[in-house]
């Protein structure tokens, strides 16, 4: 699942590959974004807002959601409210019905909820099944309940964009090279349901492939963010820019990558 065009995407953001533009923001193109109350979500949100989208917010709890929607709709984003809790299939297909009704189409799909739960000291042998489950509905699960509900939707579109938020701990390539940085990490839950949806992304991808569809998971790297107690070193605002240029790639664009930040400050493909 290398994809095509994938060396050509290890250029700095937010450039598009090799001098290309990406698809034109001026026709009112729609995006959903899962857990876009806050964090990535939320900037990426305001990111896609920026380029002519209308945005659709997609949260879990309806206050947080319209509060998101008054502060995009104050920036001058195109912004919807859409109650959607990822683990809930009557919420997902609620919500696919509503941008189904008003829509008919959907153009990009940003798979951005995300949890992240430990047990004890976080190794792998005091990892209780509950907290993997947990993880997983939203992380892995989710995804795919999200997905199958809205791929018509997008399927009706003229060429519409899946990115799956996932993270290099889900590279299995570089959570098992001792000379990463990260390699000291040891943890399951959050990593491994990360190396799901990156196999989740994948089988979409391939399965997609005759489509007009890109699917890819995007890497924001350690961006500071309630998930991690807002200890990472990079913003929001440009763990964001990585889903809205997978986002936004042109025609001839790559799809089945793993693609965003790398441990050496640039971007490019990561290994699986």
């Amino acid at each position: 699942m290398g994809g095509t065009g994938g060396t050509s995407l290890r250029r700095s953001l937010p450039p598009t590959p090799a001098g290309r533009q990406s698809r034109s923001m001026t026709t009112n193109m729609t995006a959903l974004i899962t857990g876009a109350n806050k964090g990535i979500g939320f900037a990426t949100a305001r990111q896609l807002g920026g380029r002519g989208f209308t945005v659709l917010v997609g949260a879990r709890d309806p206050e947080r959601g319209r509060e998101a929607e008054r502060a995009l709709r104050d920036a001058g984003t195109d912004a919807h409210a859409v109650t959607l809790d990822v683990t809930d299939e009557e919420s997902v297909a609620s919500a696919a019905k509503w941008i189904d009704d008003r829509y008919g189409q959907l153009d990009v799909l940003v798979n951005n909820a995300g949890i992240a739960l430990g047990d004890g000291t976080g190794q792998p042998s005091e990892t209780r099944l509950a907290t993997l489950r947990t993880v997983y509905e939203t992380n892995v699960f989710g995804v795919v309940a999200v997905t199958n509900a809205l791929l018509p939707l997008l399927l009706a579109a003229p060429g519409a964009r899946i990115v799956n938020v996932s993270s290099e701990v889900g590279s299995i390539g570089t959570m098992t090279d001792p000379t990463n940085p990260l390699f000291p990490f040891a943890s399951v839950p959050y990593p491994s349901s990360k190396t799901a949806l990156n196999m989740v992304t994948a089988m979409y991808a391939k399965e997609l492939r005759d489509t007009v569809i890109k699917v890819n998971a995007a890497n924001p790297g350690y961006c500071a963010t309630d998930l991690n107690h807002h200890g990472g070193f990079r913003t929001p605002d440009q763990g964001a820019e990585v889903s809205v240029h997978l986002a936004t790639l042109p025609g001839d664009g790559p799809s089945g990558l793993l693609w965003g930040y790398l441990t050496d400050g640039s971007y490019g493909v990561l290994p699986w």
